[in-house]
């Protein structure tokens, strides 16, 4: 099913993920495509999916690691797998196969919550305006989508940093997000998959589009339930080093209130 802009939302694509054997089978629409593969950011949230549907009573997500080893799609098969379930802890991987080929593989740390006397956090938020006051980030002034196929499915505002292939000397993106599907602004699934949504930083820098490709991806999640008001997440990429066609680059996202939820880093391929 799809709206009226042909869009796939992200809800209603979940729902179709079934189970096949001691897998799961799901048939991504080019809606949701990067090119001809799917982006990173849904990979992991369908992995994380499938976990969810094969694994009872996990503990609230903590961190997780994703190796992106080829292309994935537009048809994939996702294994779930427990690796240890302990006291406190669960780790649990989900390979991803598209074809006979390997595609990504996850391995997400569950865990409860237990006392501790130690509290610190250094994870502040840029001074930015809110959603509202920002200029487009995957649109132009007229509404023509300027990103990848998948971007379509994101409301976006520039929060500060450059733009893709403005020429930037500093590669940092920071922008505003929120999906438009409204069934998945307040889902963990939903944010896994926005929170990979922005270009890799490394791409501020160039002067004309050029392909990028993420090799891999770890983050941790500093809430147990990730909330924000509106469905807005402000997001910052920021490439450390750039060099030898790879890109290295810390992420983070805050809610609207400005507490942060996630961190994280990518490794990325570029062929610029």
């Amino acid at each position: 099913m799809t709206d009226t802009s042909g869009r796939t939302p992200l809800s209603v694509l979940l729902s179709h993920l079934q189970p096949a054997g001691n897998a799961w089978h799901i048939d991504i629409p080019d809606d949701w495509l990067q090119g001809r593969a799917i982006y990173g950011g849904l990979s992991a949230a369908l992995c994380l999916a499938a976990v969810d549907a094969a694994v009872d009573d996990l503990a609230p997500l903590r961190s997780a690691q994703v190796a992106f080893v080829g292309p994935a799609g537009p048809s994939v098969r996702i294994q779930p797998h427990i690796l240890r379930q302990g006291k406190s802890m669960a780790f649990v991987a989900a390979d991803m196969t598209s074809g006979d080929n390997a595609a990504a593989r996850a391995t997400f740390g569950f865990g409860t919550a237990r006392e501790s006397a130690l509290a610190h956090a250094d994870v502040a938020a840029p001074a930015v305006a809110d959603a509202r006051d920002g200029g487009l980030f995957f649109e132009d002034s007229e509404g023509r989508n300027l990103g990848p196929n998948f971007a379509r499915h994101f409301d976006s505002a520039r929060a500060a940093g450059a733009t893709p292939a403005s020429g930037a000397e500093t590669p940092q993106f920071c922008a505003w997000l929120r999906h438009r599907d409204a069934a998945m602004r307040d889902s963990l699934t939903g944010l896994v998959a926005l929170a990979d949504a922005l270009p890799p930083a490394a791409m501020a820098c160039m002067h004309k589009p050029a392909p990028v490709s993420t090799i891999t991806w770890q983050f941790d999640l500093l809430t147990e339930r990730p909330v924000t008001e509106q469905g807005w997440w402000l997001c910052r990429s920021y490439a450390e080093q750039i060099a030898d066609g790879y890109s290295a680059q810390h992420m983070t996202i805050w809610n609207s209130r400005r507490e942060p939820v996630l961190v994280g880093r990518q490794a990325v391929a570029v062929f610029a």
